[in-house]
């Protein structure tokens, strides 16, 4: 269980890192005011009514909007000020230490076993705590 949970989970975190990092561009055809395709990869499709852009009063209009990736992946430890450093440290200290585990109980007598009891003493002289 504990293997597939780790497994499961350096699965995910790839794939976080793999689409943060992964550019995209997504094209659009409108002729008017309806969306006439979109796609993400590949070339748009026209409707085949767009004419010349020295033409006026065409309707056909083509958007592209690009989504950037993340460029750098790791945070560089310079960009932190002094005091945020010392705050980072004591932090990361102070949790990892109050994870600490207690010292193991020691038991001197774990393989010893007590006689076994033959008769209740506490019956045979008819002494009770009351």
């Amino acid at each position: 269980m504990k293997e597939a949970f780790r497994q499961i989970s350096s699965f995910m975190l790839a794939m976080l890192v793999m689409f943060s990092t992964m550019s995209f561009t997504v094209e659009k055809h409108f002729c008017g005011d309806h969306l006439v395709d979109k796609a993400v990869f590949s070339e748009v499709k026209t409707c085949g009514m767009q004419m010349d852009a020295m033409a006026e009063g065409h309707c056909c209009t083509n958007e592209k909007t690009s989504v950037e990736g993340q460029d750098e992946l790791k945070i560089s430890f310079d960009s932190f000020d002094f005091q945020q450093k010392i705050f980072l440290t004591t932090f990361t200290f102070s949790y990892f230490n109050l994870f600490e585990a207690e010292p193991q109980q020691v038991i001197p007598f774990r393989e010893y076993t007590p006689p076994l009891l033959v008769y209740d003493i506490q019956l045979e002289d008819q002494v009770f705590l009351i």
